[in-house]
């Protein structure tokens, strides 16, 4: 397959202005466990031009009953486990890697990308690149995840928008905390609605 071939493909299947769209854009993707494993690979299905994906992690046994890996990348940076995936689905997309910590200091990371998407564990993290995207960064869109946990019913998986340009993806309610465990089925259904707002803003579509 060459990368006429894929572009001509993408192009059939999405249109050419639609695919033009997603060709352009710059995403970063910050955390690929098991939300932005799942973003990272289906926003380079769709043919998003460039990928930042950030992640100080490695693959561990304890990933693969959610995350987006193999046992043959076991004790590999996940950034590099990642970006070999992409490159057997989707070799012409253009992956940029940080493997490290994303931190107010090196916010500057993310200077380029368009679109935020906020794919990490802990609150902290969470809160932390949220608030200081609005406040250094008040152009990009981000698209961030609360709630996914247990065995709870996949259709309390929503969108919502919260002000201009922050959207939440997640039933907003259940936390590793109180259920004690992440499986697959609704981390992935929350990490498709990230993917699909990303999508959406691209081409667009604002709402939630």
């Amino acid at each position: 397959m060459t990368e006429q071939e894929w572009q001509q493909t993408l192009e059939q299947r999405h249109g050419t202005d639609l695919q033009s769209k997603f060709s352009s854009a710059h995403v970063a993707v910050c955390g690929l466990g098991g939300l932005g494993s799942n973003v990272a690979i289906s926003l380079a299905r769709a043919g998003v031009g460039t990928l930042l994906l950030i992640d100080f992690d490695s693959v561990d046994i304890s990933n693969l009953h959610r995350q987006q890996y193999k046992t043959s990348q076991l004790g590999m940076y996940k950034t590099e486990a990642m970006i070999q995936t992409l490159s057997e689905i989707t070799p012409y997309c253009n992956v940029r890697l940080y493997t490290g910590k994303l931190t107010k200091e090196n916010l500057s990371l993310i200077a380029d990308c368009n679109i935020i998407c906020e794919c990490f564990d802990h609150a902290e993290y969470k809160a932390m690149l949220v608030n200081s995207v609005s406040e250094y960064y008040p152009e990009k869109y981000i698209v961030a995840a609360s709630g996914m946990s247990g065995l709870h019913s996949g259709n309390l998986i929503q969108t919502q928008k919260l002000g201009k340009r922050l959207y939440i993806c997640g039933d907003g309610i259940h936390d590793v905390k109180d259920d004690g465990t992440l499986f697959a089925p609704r981390v992935m259904l929350c990490a498709a609605h990230q993917a699909n707002t990303v999508l959406r803003i691209l081409t667009g579509k604002f709402d939630a």
